[in-house]
């Protein structure tokens, strides 16, 4: 349990030293049972010199299996799934094409002025064990010299370890790989 906290901890320091506009959090630290799985529930901020706007979002990358329909969020907001971005155009996040990636967008009407808790943004998922990841995040600046411009960050979050049927295509590349680079092994040997 101990472990679990301090890996929290880091998770919500790093973000904070990333300056991330939109900080999603797992909250307690750990995934609750429930049925069919573990319910991932992510407690969400808004930095204090940031607005949400309709269009902005957060992705987490990189999450793996989860449970359809099993999403949550507050009102204004919606969710989606894809195996790549949905990415803000001025950060890199680390992202494995084949892990699942979970996107929530603002679809609200009026804005949210930071420092403000968006609320709590959940989806069930098929394990309870934890792994560090990339999200990433876009916003508006809402003062200072660049006020009204948008501000892409990322940071570090919690999630899911993926099941290895999310990773069976990977293993398969690389055991190809390693097998091409076998009979010139064995050509030089003779």
């Amino acid at each position: 349990m101990r472990r679990i906290f301090v890996f929290a901890f880091i998770s919500v320091v790093a973000a904070l030293i990333a300056r991330a506009d939109i900080i999603p959090t797992l909250s307690p630290g750990v995934p609750a049972p429930t049925s069919g799985g573990f319910t991932w529930n992510y407690a969400t901020n808004v930095t204090v010199d940031q607005t949400v706007n309709p269009g902005d979002f957060f992705t987490i990358y990189d999450f793996g299996t989860i449970v359809a329909n099993s999403n949550s969020q507050p009102a204004g907001w919606t969710f989606s799934t894809s195996l790549t971005g949905t990415n803000p155009s001025l950060v890199i996040p680390t992202d494995n094409p084949s892990i699942m990636n979970l996107t929530w967008t603002y679809t609200g009407t009026t804005p949210i002025n930071g420092s403000a808790f968006l609320g709590n943004f959940a989806v069930v998922a098929t394990t309870n064990q934890l792994r560090d990841s990339d999200f990433a995040a876009e916003a508006t600046r809402n003062s200072g010299p660049n006020a009204g411009t948008k501000i892409d960050n990322v940071g570090r979050v919690s999630v899911p370890v993926p099941e290895m049927s999310a990773l069976v295509p990977i293993l398969s590349l690389c055991g190809a790989v390693a097998l091409s680079g076998l009979p010139s092994l064995l050509r030089r040997r003779k």
